[in-house]
């Protein structure tokens, strides 16, 4: 598995054939939202921009927000910088709000607060205010979410601040926390040990009784060359990682070199490439999209940029290619994505990746179809900014990009999601940028949550609010 080869390009084109998608039927709606409802979590949550996002609402915050057994859940950082959590019952306009006892150290937007749910002995699970050091973990009691009308919601609920897993120690630079609930009841944790440029993902595992390391499954090592220059070292940046309805596990990705030679100039950013991989074993073996395995996780192979088969859409380092962007899996288990970049016809160089991004980046929608072929379709929506767009699928199957400052367009898997148009322009949010999506609740009752926070400046705190929009039933 050393050497690097590319899917054939044809493979992906620039726009898929309408009737692709392969699972609608004539019958089923197309997408549309209505709005329902607009919360506020906080009057005057904390805010400062940092890497051009904020705290409370970086989008690669896997759940953020979340809806569990008849409650939703949203976690934030107050402006006195208590680490909070809310809940409601759905369709409620009232959040309740427990401290959990920790507050945030710096300001720095990596320092997200991600929660999860383990089914096998219900606790909600909190890991937080990390950037390449140290985490803080908070559980709360057994059986918390499995009766939440019947529990009090009271700090009394979680236990202590950790700086372990319960006493299982990690690494000492940790990042990018999100939680995944395994189809067994357990609870995953995936996490970047090292630094950006040259760091590795991996796993931990939770079974009801303790914490597993399960390891880590890529590498920052191998030689990448540019027409530019040959870096050595480099991280994984995932889009997500989530298990679809048949248990399998998906990641998209994309690279970063950590030697600046490979790019055309210095303003822009190193990342390069969308790759795929998934899992059939609970993380424990890594496929590329040919099914041949090319990582263990905790073994001595693990998934390098030099393996094969694992780029799905080539792209070099000179286009301000986004990482951390998002995904989703179909009804039939098929892999989506979003990604963003600056398109060819605005330049063959960018060399200020902000400023680029904000002036000409667009979203792209890159999906598997029916007969195992990808393709990818622009969004014909400037992004206007620099940040990061959500990707989310209704029951239809239906594609919903929500775009910074809190706007969606959508397109109908009956159109092989080749047809996008602006359902929401955002209109009256006044929302700052990236935006937090409740992944769990559109499968649960048909509604997409959207968590946001309005402009600010300086250190001004702003208020913080999830907006609901019914999608076709």
């Amino acid at each position: 598995m050393k050497r690097r080869t590319l899917l054939a390009t044809a493979l992906l084109g620039s726009v898929a054939a309408p009737g692709i998608a392969g699972t609608a039927r004539a019958a089923d709606p197309g997408p549309s939202v209505t709005q329902t409802g607009n919360t506020t979590l906080d009057a005057q949550a904390i805010f400062f921009v940092s890497y051009d996002g904020l705290v409370n609402n970086n989008s690669f915050q896997k759940n953020g927000l979340l809806t569990y057994k008849g409650y939703q859940y949203a976690a934030w950082y107050t402006a006195d910088r208590n680490a909070v959590i809310g809940r409601r019952v759905l369709g409620g306009s009232t959040w309740s709000t427990v401290k959990v006892g920790h507050t945030l150290r710096y300001n720095d937007s990596h320092n997200v607060i991600s929660m999860g749910v383990s089914k096998v002995d219900g606790r909600l699970h909190l890991n937080m205010d990390s950037h390449s050091d140290g985490f803080t973990y908070v559980k709360s009691v057994a059986g918390l979410m499995d009766n939440p009308a019947g529990l009090s919601w009271t700090a009394s609920r979680f236990g202590a601040p950790q700086s372990t897993l319960d006493g299982l120690a990690l690494t000492s630079q940790f990042t990018y926390p999100q939680f995944i609930s395994t189809p067994d009841g357990k609870l995953q944790l995936s996490y970047r040990v090292a630094v950006s440029g040259n760091g590795r993902n991996a796993l931990a595992e939770y079974n009801g009784t303790s914490w597993t390391n399960l390891g880590e499954w890529t590498s920052s090592t191998g030689t990448y060359t540019s027409e530019h220059g040959t870096s050595t070292v480099r991280n994984m940046y995932l889009h997500g990682i989530d298990y679809d309805r048949n248990g399998r596990l998906h990641s998209f990705f994309t690279w970063r070199e950590q030697n600046a030679a490979v790019m055309c100039n210095g303003g822009g950013i190193t990342n390069h490439d969308t790759g795929y991989v998934y899992s059939d074993d609970r993380g424990r073996t890594w496929r590329n999209n040919a099914g041949t395995v090319v990582g263990t996780t905790g073994g001595s192979d693990k998934v390098a940029v030099t393996d094969s088969g694992l780029v799905i859409d080539a792209i070099n380092p000179d286009h301000s290619l986004m990482n951390q962007e998002s995904q989703f899996t179909d009804s039939a288990g098929r892999p989506h994505a979003i990604i963003s970049y600056v398109p060819g016809r605005f330049g063959q160089c960018t060399t200020n990746y902000v400023a680029d991004r904000t002036a000409n980046g667009r979203a792209f929608h890159v999906r598997k179809t029916s007969t195992g072929t990808w393709r990818k379709t622009e969004i014909p929506v400037p992004l206007n900014s620099s940040q990061r767009t959500k990707l989310v699928l209704d029951k239809y199957d239906n594609a919903y990009a929500i775009l910074p400052f809190g706007r969606i367009a959508a397109a109908s898997a009956a159109s092989g999601h080749t047809d996008w148009t602006t359902l929401f322009d955002g209109s009256g949010l006044n929302a700052f940028g990236e935006v937090v999506v409740d992944e769990t609740r559109i499968a649960q009752n048909g509604v997409l949550s959207v968590l946001y926070q309005v402009k600010s400046t300086g250190t001004t705190p702003s208020a913080l609010h999830v907006v609901d929009f019914k999608l076709p039933a």
